[in-house]
């Protein structure tokens, strides 16, 4: 049965002058398919260069990615877009939605730009808002949106091709608790219904440890993420999460 995400001796440099900083280090994770994963880590210890590089918007200094069993390392920039589209959803901390276009636009836009029927594209968009609560929402810009509708919005857009695999980057970090709460709940909703993987990287350790498993990005390496270790519990928050059983 293939993985969701399968990454092998992942590593990335950055060269400045004569001084290299070395963020990933032979880094190796694999993700089974409908998994929740959480990456706890201090800032600055490169989990938005892991998602980056998991997601094909970068490319790693050595290693492999592999998505349903496919090296992307190995498809042209015009491949990996197209393998982004279909098999890849983002959620960003700060939604980055097109101000400019609803929020049916909004979650409209990958299945427009992988060129399917704008009419068929509004249908599949608008079932999706109304799997994520946001059906009497649709014709509203983002500007009319709260903060929690907007993240539900970028929710909806991750999801609206069907993908296999979705990246999160602090998916709850700019919201209240309750606002949280309420999305974690839909994250772990969508989880079960469509069996899509999430690959969560936060400083909310409430919200970690309601995941499936949790590791911890240290050095440039994954490894297993203990609540009560201070070194991990080092710049990571806690929100008012209630954990639940299933961790």
């Amino acid at each position: 049965m293939s993985k969701a995400l399968h990454c092998h001796q992942l590593s990335k440099s950055y060269q400045q002058g004569d001084i290299e900083t070395k963020v990933l280090d032979g880094l190796d994770l694999t993700v089974e398919k409908g998994e929740l994963l959480a990456i706890v880590g201090s800032s600055g210890c490169g989990k938005s260069t892991f998602l980056h590089l998991a997601g094909a918007l970068d490319l790693p200094t050595s290693g492999e990615v592999f998505i349903n069993d496919v090296n992307i390392l190995t498809l042209s920039d015009k491949q990996r877009a197209v393998f982004r589209n279909q098999h890849i959803g983002f959620i960003y901390q700060f939604h980055h939605l097109m101000m400019e276009f609803t929020a049916l636009e909004n979650v409209a836009m990958p299945l427009l730009i992988r060129g399917d029927n704008p009419k068929q594209a509004i249908a599949v968009a608008t079932e999706v808002l109304a799997q994520v609560g946001l059906a009497h929402r649709g014709h509203h810009r983002p500007s009319e949106l709260s903060g929690g509708e907007r993240q539900r919005t970028a929710i909806a857009r991750a999801l609206v091709t069907k993908p296999s695999l979705i990246l999160a980057d602090e998916p709850t970090g700019n919201l209240d608790s309750d606002t949280a709460e309420q999305i974690y709940q839909l994250l772990r909703s969508l989880n079960e219904s469509v069996q899509t993987s999430f690959v969560i990287v936060t400083h909310d350790i409430a919200l970690a440890m309601r995941m499936d498993r949790q590791l911890k990005l240290d050095h440039g390496k994954l490894m297993p993420f203990v609540d009560s270790d201070p070194v991990a519990l080092n710049n990571v928050k806690s929100t008012n999460l209630e954990p639940t059983t299933n961790v």
